[in-house]
């Protein structure tokens, strides 16, 4: 089963029901090298490139109940710093 997020697919998808919490990765979890927060406190993990390969989802039923349906993500974005110095370079 895989459930997609946005523009990201996770195949490995896991629900414990008793904590109500969802576990996404996107290929092996033991992948994630860097951890971060959602503003709704929500885990996300990174690879050593700084790409989403995970994401854990609290009380996600219950969410998921009271949104009608409806979960909004906001997911940190990252961004490469040698592609941004290289626009500097290329404006400058």
């Amino acid at each position: 089963m895989s459930i997609h997020i946005g523009p990201y697919t996770f195949d490995r998808v896991r629900y414990d029901a008793d904590a109500d919490v969802l576990y996404l990765s996107i290929g092996d979890p033991a992948r994630a090298v860097d951890f971060d927060e959602t503003p709704e406190g929500h885990a996300v993990r990174f690879d050593e490139h700084g790409d989403l390969v995970g994401l854990t989802i609290l009380d996600a039923q219950r969410r998921v109940e009271q949104s009608g349906g409806e979960l909004v993500l906001k997911l940190p974005v990252r961004a490469n710093t040698e592609e941004l110095a290289h626009s500097f370079a290329l404006a400058g």
